[in-house]
């Protein structure tokens, strides 16, 4: 790359300290191409209070332009595109991360002489509504390049024939798991099932409640830990409820990042049985299991979604239908028998995902 900086403007629908995947993406994209010698401006929607993400913004070294929240969507809407517009004049870049960036990205192609490129997670290219699904598509024709977190999101714009499409696995940053709290918090059960995410439909919650009935025959102190905001927690409370497991379940809560790693280092299995909804929002990579893995917690993911690039199959962890029982069950014993074995492979199956490596794909594939 050349020594002088090439500004590099990305545009995302997510952006911490809340948390949120696309939003973590963003954050280590960001700091991570600054590291490597670009200047990275970031255009995202205030999603916390003000002084609490003024007080994130200010220990970046990418330059964070915030919009903030209005009643009307609409001005928001304009002002991003402004703003979006008025930074790409002096870029060489524009990435797009999230549905309405790509949107946007798309009507700003043809009046500036950034080079556009998309990143897509899964929901934003798998809508069920048809126009929503042909405006995405007809807005990802326009992009020079489009990179996609896993094989699985790839896969759902093949058919699009895109000039340049490449797949870069999603990533995660060791160094800030370094500093997070040592103090341990005990987790009840034997075994500890862990969730880390929003509880939702998506992160399939309510899926692996449905497998304890049976599991709990086996493992009569099983106990499923869901970490996360309870959004939907109470459907998933119902649904414990009427299946007599409801105290084999707690619900967490949204913890900080340095909390986390309590959850990581005292579970026996992070668990994501993730649903793709009937709106089509699906799991594009699932970052939570490879940063379970860097603590050498084995993972259990679900077929049929992007979890498929997140989990080394009977190395890190082990691939499930995830509606079926007692296939579940029997990867909760299959790793259970060999828990050592599977905790080192999961520890080196996470290093190939540290943002240190993942950002020379990006790197190269920008600047080909």
């Amino acid at each position: 790359m050349s020594k002088s900086k090439k500004h590099i403007v990305l545009l995302t629908s997510e952006f911490p300290p809340l948390p949120g995947g696309i939003g973590n993406h963003a954050y280590n994209l960001a700091e991570h191409l600054q590291q490597s010698g670009y200047r990275v401006s970031v255009i995202a929607d205030q999603r916390d209070a003000v002084e609490n993400e003024a007080k994130f913004d200010s220990e970046l070294q990418s330059k964070v332009y915030r919009i903030a929240l209005k009643r009307s969507r609409y001005l928001m809407y304009l002002k991003r595109i402004w703003l979006c517009f008025k930074l790409s004049k002096s870029a060489s870049f524009l990435i797009c991360s999230g549905k309405f960036p790509l949107w946007i990205g798309a009507i700003l192609k043809p009046i500036i002489s950034a080079r556009t490129i998309a990143v897509i997670h899964g929901t934003e290219v798998n809508f069920t509504n048809a126009r929503l699904r042909k405006s995405i598509n007809s807005s990802l024709r326009r992009f020079d390049k489009v990179i996609a977190v896993s094989n699985f999101t790839k896969a759902l714009v093949e058919d699009l024939k895109l000039k340049s499409l490449t797949v870069i696995s999603n990533g995660f940053s060791a160094s800030t798991l370094k500093d997070v709290d040592d103090n341990s918090m005990p987790l009840k059960g034997s075994p500890k099932l862990l969730t880390v995410g929003n509880v939702t439909e998506r992160k399939g919650q309510a899926n692996v409640i449905k497998h304890l009935p049976i599991l709990k025959e086996k493992y009569p102190n099983v106990h499923y830990h869901c970490v996360g905001f309870k959004t939907e927690a109470d459907t998933c409370k119902d649904l414990a409820k009427s299946l007599g497991v409801l105290e084999h379940v707690t619900f967490h809560g949204h913890v900080t990042h340095q909390q986390i790693k309590s959850f990581y280092t005292n579970a026996d299995i992070c668990v994501m049985l993730s649903e793709t909804t009937k709106t089509g929002d699906v799991e594009g990579f699932g970052i939570a299991l490879i940063e379970a893995n860097h603590f050498g917690l084995p993972t259990i993911g679900a077929k049929g979604c992007g979890i498929e690039d997140a989990v080394s199959h009977g190395k890190s962890g082990l691939l499930v239908n995830g509606h079926k029982t007692q296939e579940f069950i029997d990867a909760v014993t299959t790793i259970l028998d060999d828990k050592s074995r599977f905790e080192e492979a999961a520890k080196s199956w996470s290093e190939l995902h540290q943002w240190q490596y993942i950002i020379k794909r990006y790197i190269d594939f920008i600047d080909s």
